[in-house]
């Protein structure tokens, strides 16, 4: 299932929302989504203690149970960390997010996991200018993918994290440094929740 099916213009379907809605977000006649990322957005909690953001736009499913989700996406890079993301979310300290950014002027899949404070794991150089990103859970535990043509997935992660049966599923736009923003189109957003989710292979 599609979510984006269901949304037009500036009008969402009936099982999305926004937490830190941006000023700037459409969706397209081809169905895609667009959004700019404001500038400074972020969701990071500093395992140093010195910062914590939770700014950046995250448009969401309530999910309850297990679930696998999908989005094909692409990003306006021009300044250090612009992004767009997968995020899951329990609540303000247990969430996790697989994230196309722009680091050290490379298109790079990365990811964070915060349980209660963040980490940050840089995984893969990205060759397409569109990469698919992937979460499937399983219970409390979680894998990440990444696929440059839709079919043929790289694990990126496989993590637990303790959280509630009922989570938010959904994708972010984020731009941490820049004074501008940066925008992100989202393709689409499918979501499935068989009783088994076969994960790719």
């Amino acid at each position: 299932m599609n979510l984006f099916d269901h949304c037009v213009d500036n009008t969402l379907g009936s099982e999305l929302k926004w937490l830190n809605e941006p000023a700037t977000w459409s969706f397209k006649q081809d169905g895609s989504l667009e959004v700019i990322a404001p500038p400074k957005s972020d969701f990071f909690i500093d395992p140093s203690g010195k910062s914590t953001r939770s700014s950046a736009p995250f448009l969401y499913k309530q999910v309850k149970g297990d679930f696998q989700v999908e989005t094909r996406l692409s990003v306006e890079m021009k300044d250090p960390y612009d992004s767009g993301c997968l995020m899951i979310m329990s609540d303000e300290s247990h969430w996790a997010k697989l994230c196309f950014e722009f680091f050290e002027n490379t298109p790079t899949i990365i990811s964070v996991v915060t349980n209660p404070t963040s980490d940050d794991c840089i995984s893969c150089k990205v060759e397409v200018r569109d990469p698919f990103l992937k979460i499937v859970r399983t219970g409390n535990c979680f894998s990440f993918y990444y696929s440059e043509d839709g079919e043929k997935w790289e694990t990126i992660r496989y993590f637990g994290l303790d959280c509630s049966m009922d989570i938010k599923v959904g994708v972010v736009a984020q731009s941490p440094t820049s004074d501008e923003g940066c925008r992100i189109t989202y393709s689409h957003l499918v979501m499935n929740q068989p009783n088994k989710v076969n994960e790719p292979v």
